[in-house]
């Protein structure tokens, strides 16, 4: 699963405050906007892959329809490309203290604190999180497609995002281009889930604008799928929570630690049995899991209901983003109880829309979702 939310910003700001890692966000920023040029500039190459062309020519439109249909800032981001040579742009490192359910805070001028640390080199980002395991942490390493720098720069489009398909570019402009509409400083998960909300919303709207019905069932089948293991996740955090208030020893919850990740898997392999065709999470569970990972897609994925539920009270997009700049404008304490509210909102509209997908899926049809309106 991606994790396109990190944030490097006003680079200039950060080389006085020293130090290796902030030398290696400038470098390597400043080099891929060195690397970008024009789209149009890049189209006109009698050289150009057939492919990259298509793709470029989706992303200047999936671009447009950002701005007229989902109230998205209209800027230069997306008006260059970058070919970096690599699968990913930067690397996240998610890091838990042992016995823990909350991740380490990493905290930066401007961008304010965030819950990972992202490095332009692969190499970098493993010796650290080395490094913190030694210390005892729960760590991950997770490749990352994108990222905003909030409008201060116009980002470019990179190869690693026009590399997986029209829905996954569509998704992910849709994502990043959020990120530029709506940031509130030192809450991750209120960014990346509003974020996600923007562009599974967008994505739909894409798919149905473009008139593509079987895209739009595989993109409902993978959202349906997310959704199980959304709740496989939750469960299992619920039960490592209830693990680390027991009073148990260390040694005692290591061992009871082990034997819940078991029990997730065999959770996952159940659900896992009635899924005859793509997407599966396979390569999710076929790593050693710990914590971190379970953090890492909690933070994009726990809150992002309360916002399909406020964009389904909102007029229009616009509306959507004004009522979630009053949610961000909300001291956090209460900003986190209206998302609850919301939460609890939706949960009759989500189970329905859930089963229907799920019908639908089982059918082979595209999803039939406006029974569910009159629960709004």
């Amino acid at each position: 699963m991606r994790t396109p939310g990190l944030l490097i910003l006003l680079l200039i700001a950060l080389l006085p405050l020293g130090g290796c890692y902030y030398m290696q966000a400038a470098s390597g920023h400043l080099a891929l906007m060195r690397a970008a040029e024009p789209i149009d500039r890049v189209l006109a190459d009698p050289g150009i892959d057939t492919e990259l062309t298509r793709a470029l020519e989706q992303a200047q439109a999936i671009r447009r329809f950002a701005v007229e249909t989902l109230g998205l800032p209209d800027n230069a981001s997306y008006t260059r490309y970058a070919d970096l040579g690599r699968e990913a742009v930067v690397w996240n490192v998610v890091a838990v203290p042992e016995f823990s359910l909350a991740p380490k805070i990493w905290c930066f001028p401007v961008a304010g604190c965030l819950s990972y640390r992202g490095y332009f080199s692969e190499q970098r980002a493993r010796r650290h999180a080395t490094r913190l395991a030694a210390e005892g942490y729960h760590v991950q390493v997770g490749q990352v497609a994108a990222y905003s720098t909030l409008g201060r720069f116009a980002d470019p489009l990179l190869n690693t995002m026009v590399s997986r398909g029209e829905t996954y570019l569509a998704g992910i402009i849709f994502h990043e281009l959020a990120h530029q509409q709506l940031y509130i400083a030192d809450d991750t998960r209120f960014n990346e889930a509003y974020a996600t909300a923007v562009e599974e919303h967008g994505t739909r709207l894409w798919l149905t604008h473009t008139g593509q019905a079987a895209a739009l069932a595989d993109y409902e089948r993978l959202l349906a799928r997310r959704g199980v293991l959304d709740a496989l996740l939750e469960r299992q955090r619920e039960r490592l929570a209830a693990l680390y208030a027991s009073g148990l020893s260390a040694e005692e919850m290591r061992q009871a630690e082990a034997e819940a990740f078991q029990q997730l898997r065999l959770d996952y392999a159940e659900q896992r049995a009635d899924w005859v065709e793509g997407p599966t999470f396979d390569g999710f569970f076929a790593r050693p899991l710990n914590n971190a990972h379970l953090l890492a897609v909690a933070t994009y994925r726990d809150l992002v209901p309360a916002f399909h539920r406020l964009i389904a009270l909102s007029a229009d997009m616009p509306d959507f983003h004004a009522r979630a700049a009053e949610l961000g404008a909300l001291a956090p304490e209460a900003r986190h109880a209206a998302l609850a509210a919301l939460l609890e909102g939706d949960l009759r509209l989500a189970a329905c829309r859930g089963a229907q997908i799920a019908q639908a899926s089982a059918l082979g049809v595209a999803a039939q979702v406006a029974g569910c309106d009159g629960l709004q």
